[in-house]
Formats: C-alpha cells, structure tokens, sequence
C-alpha cells in the first residue's frame, strides 16, 4: 500500500516515526461523460479567465480569495512551514473510554505503520498500552491543508487512525422533528423479539448487490445485448397497517428463513379485546355484513 502521508506520533516525549495508508478502498464504479449524439468524451479543461490559457496541474497553485475579491496564492511550502506541532505530527492529547466517542464523529481510516527500526519498541509500546488501559487515545494532526481530531486505536496488532469531525461541526439533532405517537409493549416486545431473531448474522458475508447488478447492465450493453428487465416492486397498499401482525409475520418469516421452528406469541383476553377496539376501518370494510332475520309472520314463498 502506498502511504499517503509521512510523519510521527507524539505520545509524551515518546517520537515514533510513522507512514500512514489508508485502510478502506473503494469499489465504486467509475463513469465518463459523454455526448449524446455520437458518444464522444466530454472533458473539462482548466482555463485561465484573464488571458484565456489553457493550464497543466502543474501551473496551477491554491489561492484564497479575500474579501475584497483579491486571490493570495498559498503554496505547498507555505503549508509545510505552518507554526502547528501538528504539521508534521500526530500528538495525543488524551485517553478516553472508546463508548465515549459518538460514531456520527467517525470519518476516514488509515492504518499506520512504523517507518524505521528505531520506531518499532515505542510502536509496540503505544500498541500494547492502548489494548491494556481499553482506551482510545485522541489526537491532533493537520492533512490536506487543515488541521484535524484523530483517533487512534488498534486493530489485528496494528495502530489505526481514524478521522474525527471537530465537535462544532455536529449538528444538533434537536433540528429533527420527532415523532409523537404511542406505542404499546406488545408492539415493543414483538420488534425485540424481530431483533432478537435477526440478531448474530455475519456483515463479513455481505457485499454490494447494486454494483454487482449495475456490472451486468454493463457487460450487457457492451456486449449489444438488452439488460434483463428490472423486478417489478409490490403496490404500496393504502390500507392502515396492523403493525403487531407485521411484526409477527418478520419474525416467523425470519425464523423460516433460517430453518427455525415458528412460534405463537397468543396475546391476553385483554389484549385482544384492545387490538379488536383498534382495528383499521379498512379491515372492519373487509368483515360480512350480519344477515338479517325474516320478519315474522308470513312464510316467505319459495320462487
């Protein structure tokens, strides 16, 4: 793996030398623009606005615009000599229980490796104190023009850094309207008990089905032939849901599913006489109509 970055960890007076690859690739299907007429590519060129140029990479540096509109460049030298002990480091500021840290901060990660001989006892140090205290540790490092919160684990005796987002830049979750309804403990119970049955599968075993299935468009068209027509969904009914039954059908499909023998959770007299009460107009369409009794007296005639 080609590392991405080149540096130190900052632990104390401890210097630990490091190289820092990333841990996660993707696997995302690229796609080019095209002309719509005769499938040529489209490209994007760069070009200068005031003599009308067109530039290399290489002629190309940073600028940051001002607010009075004017552009000072800032070059990949500016940025090495910036007056940060992060620049050039990864310093720990301190150890925190890992239940601590919320993953909606979880950004990017990389493994981290030791450059140099002399690193590898206070790597194996750093290692073996953050598997023994349980801990994680939290760091201050600057990458890609900007200085950013880190986390260090371990991971398969290997020292992981993973990308924090800084506190301020977590929205508040107060923003999200909540739903105000209520639901009842059978309802509760049922969806514990769904989790419950779905619970213990293996994430290792699951891959991208989307891709997989964009692949075969793929090959399809490239190979003159017509893509197999997509799966037509199920309606959306229009019908209040009965949610317990829902939830008691998951759980027996699921248990189906894995060769589980189904199970009936009976609900109490009165329970039931409360799921009765509640029960969606619609099914209550769906129930006979009560015949009606002959009027007495007369015997109706036969036709």
């Amino acid at each position: 793996m080609r590392p991405i970055w080149s540096g130190a960890i900052t632990f104390g007076l401890v210097t630990i030398m490091i190289k820092v690859v990333p841990a996660t690739e993707s696997h995302d299907i690229s796609f080019r623009q095209i002309h719509t007429a005769d499938g040529g590519r489209i490209r994007n060129r760069k070009v200068c606005e005031l003599d009308g140029q067109q530039l290399d990479q290489g002629d190309i540096v940073r600028g940051y615009e001002t607010a009075t509109g004017t552009l000072v460049p800032v070059t990949d030298e500016d940025l090495d000599n910036l007056p940060l002990p992060t620049a050039k480091a990864i310093e720990i500021v301190t150890f925190v229980p890992a239940a601590t840290i919320d993953p909606i901060q979880i950004g990017a990660s990389y493994y981290l490796a030791a450059t140099e001989a002399v690193a590898a006892k206070p790597y194996e140090l750093l290692r073996q104190a953050l598997e023994r205290s349980s801990k994680v540790a939290v760091a201050k490092f600057a990458m890609r023009d900007r200085e950013r919160l880190g986390l260090l684990r371990v991971k398969d005796d290997v020292i992981m850094l993973h990308a924090l987002r800084w506190p301020d830049e977590i929205r508040s979750a107060s923003q999200v309207p909540v739903p105000d309804v209520a639901v009842t403990e059978d309802e509760v119970d049922a969806a514990v008990r769904l989790a419950e049955t779905l619970s213990g599968g293996d994430i290792g075993e699951l891959h991208d089905e989307y891709r997989d299935a964009l692949e075969e468009v793929i090959a399809a068209k490239a190979a003159g032939a017509r893509p197999a027509p997509a799966k037509e969904a199920a309606p959306d009914s229009a019908e209040v849901v009965d949610l317990m039954a829902m939830l008691e059908k998951s759980v027996q499909d699921a248990k189906a599913t894995r060769g589980e023998p189904a199970t009936v959770h009976e609900l109490s007299s009165e329970k039931k006489a409360v799921a009765k009460k509640t029960s969606s107009p619609a099914q209550a369409a769906k129930r006979p109509a009560p015949k009606k009794a002959a009027p007495k007296g007369k015997p109706r005639r036969s036709a």
